[in-house]
């Protein structure tokens, strides 16, 4: 079964956990968009809410390349937590590989993100922000597909 996240255009829901260091989860929501242009750039914007929290939300504008039929990609991210990230991507049998750094921080944060396939139009999403060596937040949902 070939992967319908990211892969292909699409809408999806996203619903689940947000978690911070020393902190209670949060309930997250959102909504994500998928786009491809002909000559094998995609994009994908991203929107999280917190719902029942005075946390601001996240807002994410990918933009990024699938060389041919390779099973790897590169992207440009800008998110409104993170500001200019770099990242790149492993398409794998069941599951989707994201690493991404942050462009001139500092702080030299990085997140690494999977989104592993339950069915063509659910996924199960695991990813993590680190500071230097530190986990500083982690996120876990399921984004269904909007048929």
């Amino acid at each position: 079964m070939a992967h319908s996240f990211l892969m292909e255009a699409g809408r999806w829901t996203i619903e689940g956990s947000w978690l911070e260091r020393n902190e209670m989860p949060l309930l997250v929501k959102g909504k994500s968009i998928v786009a491809w242009s002909n000559d094998n750039w995609f994009t994908m914007v991203t929107k999280l809410v917190f719902p029942g929290s005075d946390r601001p939300e996240i807002a994410f504008q990918y933009r990024g390349h699938l060389n041919g039929e390779q099973r790897e990609y590169t992207y440009v991210l800008q998110q409104s937590l993170l500001g200019k990230v770099e990242g790149e991507g492993w398409i794998g049998p069941d599951s989707i590989v994201q690493r991404y750094w942050v462009l001139g921080d500092r702080q030299r944060r990085s997140g690494f993100e999977t989104f592993y396939r339950l069915n063509y139009n659910t996924y199960h999403f695991s990813g993590g922000i680190l500071a230097g060596h530190y986990l500083s937040s982690t996120m876990e949902a399921t984004f269904e597909r909007q048929l």
